[in-house]
């Protein structure tokens, strides 16, 4: 599988809509790729959370229009990062609020595959748990893996510090996580170590696109990287906007269980059993 990573920078100076426009050119640009992954909330602000209200939309609004304009153009599996999601409906949560956290995947036809909510929201009490709903559901997505299909598991950037929702992935199947994230700068190393640490303990590829630039006053940790199953870094990127354009073998994910069979010693039962 060829996967291209956008490691898109931004600040506050750059409206939602050139900003959407450029995002969809640069995924133009990934032709050829299978799987194109774009960071967290890179539309609405992944701290910019005194804008979430105006700057919310739902499944099929502006963004994901052009998202899904992209993909086709492209002929390739994009994982557009997220957006605050306000229902159509006006529906709410059970905490009474009108916001998620919205991942958007769109196959090669531009048709929307599946979307994530996203499960632990950051902030203590700030931010995204005084704003938006927690997202209940495991997310799981099919992705072509050359000989077939695996199977990757979504998550969201503070996710990422929850190793038993990665395993409960594990247990539906998957071999690859995909990852977007708005991590800053000053906890980066956390973001580093972490993704590597999902690699190596669910031996599954992790697929981790971050973001650069400096918006809402917070400096961006960018370091975006694909991790293999044994916790080789197969690519990491710098501090600014960058492409990384990666080739990962899912088939080989099963051979290295194989040959090193971790998986096969735990003894702590698993939900449901």
């Amino acid at each position: 599988m060829r996967i291209a990573m956008i490691q898109l920078a931004y600040g506050d100076e750059e409206s939602v809509a050139d900003r959407t426009e450029r995002v969809a050119q640069l995924v133009r640009a990934q032709a050829g790729h299978d799987l194109v992954v774009l960071p967290e909330l890179w539309g609405a602000g992944g701290f910019a959370y005194q804008g979430w209200q105006e700057r919310a939309e739902p499944v099929d609004g502006p963004i994901a229009s052009a998202m899904a304009a992209a993909a086709r153009d492209a002929g390739v599996l994009l994982h557009a990062g997220s957006i605050v999601e306000r229902p159509a409906d006006g529906s709410h949560g059970p905490e009474g609020k009108d916001l998620w956290n919205t991942s958007l995947v769109f196959d090669a036809g531009g048709n929307l595959v599946v979307t994530y909510r996203k499960i632990h929201r950051f902030g203590f009490g700030r931010g995204e748990p005084l704003l938006m709903e927690a997202g209940e559901d495991l997310v799981v997505l099919d992705v072509p893996d050359g000989a077939g299909t695996a199977r990757a598991g979504l998550s969201t950037c503070y996710d990422l510090r929850f190793p038993e929702l990665y395993r409960a992935q594990l247990d539906l199947g998957a071999s690859m996580f995909v990852v977007p994230a708005a991590w800053p700068m000053p906890r980066v190393a956390h973001w580093s170590l972490l993704a590597r640490a999902r690699a190596v303990e669910d031996q599954c590829i992790v697929v981790a696109c971050n973001t650069a630039g400096t918006h809402a006053g917070v400096p961006m940790g960018g370091h975006s990287q694909v991790v293999a199953a044994n916790g080789e870094v197969l690519a990491e990127a710098g501090e600014d906007e960058q492409v990384l354009s990666v080739e990962v073998d899912l088939a080989a994910v099963a051979a290295y269980r194989k040959s090193f069979p971790v998986l096969d010693d735990r003894r702590l039962p698993r939900p449901g059993e």
